[in-house]
């Protein structure tokens, strides 16, 4: 549960399908330029816009790699519901070495409720949970007495973190040393957490430039925080730009520009995104492609 781990899109054929190859390229991609391990059937992964048996390909293809890379697969499940949150989670369990199971959204339970629905599901499989604390996604804000409450569960291997900020709470949690991991989901926050204590992230952007990602990770776990500011100092417009408008659409169409999908469609209500934001991602890669950060020899391989 530590470093940083990448959450794959899905990428689509022209005709709608789940573009296998795509899939299977982008997470050898990412597991080849040093990401720790892999997620698939997130937010990224537009989990909640595929059909069961859609959700069943992603799922087999990113255990076969994670598989042949000795590198752990984590897999979103988990509804607003607790019964169907299980009945997800039993699905998904057989193919995953943890389960990322989301704050139960829209309907925002009070926090006692929060904690006995992931104490529920965690009763239910016979691998981890890792809950997934996004309140500006759900609605629903737990404090940091509710998020520490959640990792002392048993069934509770770490949390993705990812308030939009570091605020009080986060402070609060990452001080308290809670002894299991938290990991960082806010791309942009990914540096600073892991100076506050985090254990890693869980980052999209990871998937355009995961060796760099991977560096500023490995550059921070060395105690060279000046070499890992300047790869978050560089990283910093790239995720800025690839998050300006609803991801995963700036992501998948710099994906595809960069030949590591097939195409760059996603699917609705998403839409595919502007040209400025994309030029703008395009670009922050670029820069970032052509710096020699710390550490980095010329040619040493791909951000």
């Amino acid at each position: 549960m530590r470093g940083i781990h990448a959450p794959l899109v899905t990428p689509f054929t022209r005709s709608g399908e789940v573009d296998v190859k795509s899939l299977e390229r982008l997470a050898v991609h990412c597991l080849d330029n040093g990401v720790d391990g892999l997620v698939a059937l997130g937010t990224t992964g537009e989990a909640a816009l595929l059909t069961p048996e859609e959700q069943r390909t992603v799922l087999e293809v990113c255990r076969a790699v994670a598989g042949e890379h000795g590198r752990p697969l984590i897999a979103g499940a988990g509804t607003m519901g607790t019964g169907d949150s299980i009945r997800q989670a039993r699905e998904r369990a057989a193919h995953a070495d943890a389960l990322l199971v989301v704050v139960p959204y829209y309907l925002r339970p009070s926090e006692e409720a929060v904690v006995e629905h992931f104490a529920a599901v965690g009763a239910a499989v016979d691998v981890p949970l890792v809950p997934y604390n996004v309140p500006y996604r759900t609605g629903r804000h737990l404090s940091a007495g509710t998020l520490l409450e959640i990792l002392a569960l048993d069934c509770v291997a770490g949390m993705k973190h990812c308030a939009g900020a570091i605020d009080h709470d986060t402070l609060t949690v990452l001080a308290s040393n809670p002894g299991k991991p938290v990991l960082c989901g806010d791309d942009a926050y990914i540096y600073p957490m892991l100076q506050l204590g985090a254990a890693g992230g869980i980052a999209a952007c990871a998937c355009l430039a995961p060796a760099a990602y991977a560096s500023m990770f490995g550059a921070a776990r060395r105690g060279a925080a000046a070499e890992a500011l300047t790869i978050h100092n560089a990283l910093l417009p790239m995720a800025e730009a690839l998050f300006s408008e609803p991801s995963p659409a700036v992501l998948k169409a710099c994906l595809a520009e960069a030949g590591l999908i097939g195409d760059p469609a996603v699917r609705a209500p998403l839409r595919a995104p502007r040209p400025g934001p994309v030029a703008a991602a395009l670009e922050a890669f670029g820069a970032l492609q052509g710096s020699v950060l710390p550490g980095q020899r010329p040619g040493a391989g791909r951000f």
